[in-house]
């Protein structure tokens, strides 16, 4: 009787758990939901378009960073967006000789604090059209509305889109991006 009892409270717990995760607002990305009540690593190992930026984030070893308590606004770089790059590119950043410089690449889609989508259009509004956002990595990134996306421009003139905004953390909040920023 006491197993049964013992079993009961734990399918409970599970069940009370599942409920508020159902409760959450989500947001699909790569055919995964993300929860706003996981940090960002918890829910980005689950996107199946982040495996790229997963497994870089791990090669430079910014895990538990982008685990920690943030806030964090990262602009989170597709497979597809890494796949622009030049053949090779992905496969020598990793390597550990490499580290340094690519987590200079990744720090730059780091921006610290939580920056939402209307904060974003708010901060280009108030900037005449543009927002300069100082990255993690010491670098900027300036921001423009075309339409109603939004688009980062990265030091050496190169473009990228926000294709689902709002992905929001524990730590802050994703933005996903459609190419690969370069400092």
């Amino acid at each position: 009787m006491k197993t049964i009892k013992s079993v009961f409270a734990i399918l409970t717990l599970l069940a009370l758990s599942q409920v508020s995760f159902a409760q959450e607002k989500t947001v699909t990305v790569g055919g995964a939901p993300m929860y706003p009540s996981k940090n960002i690593i918890e829910n980005a190992v689950n996107s199946k378009d982040h495996t790229t930026l997963v497994a870089a984030v791990k090669a430079a070893g910014l895990v538990e960073t982008l685990s920690g308590p943030g806030p964090f606004t990262v602009f989170a770089p597709t497979n597809k967006a890494f796949d622009k790059l030049p053949k090779g590119t992905v496969e020598t950043l990793v390597k550990p000789e490499n580290k340094e410089t690519l987590t200079g690449i990744l720090t730059y889609h780091v921006v610290p604090g939580k920056m939402s989508a209307a904060d974003l259009m708010k901060a280009i509004a108030d900037g005449g059209g543009k927002a300069t956002l100082k990255t993690a990595s010491g670098g900027t990134l300036t921001a423009m509305q075309k339409g109603k996306k939004i688009e980062l421009t990265d030091a050496k003139g190169g473009m990228a889109t926000v294709t689902i905004p709002d992905v929001n953390q524990s730590n802050g909040v994703i933005h996903v991006i459609d190419t690969v920023l370069m400092p």
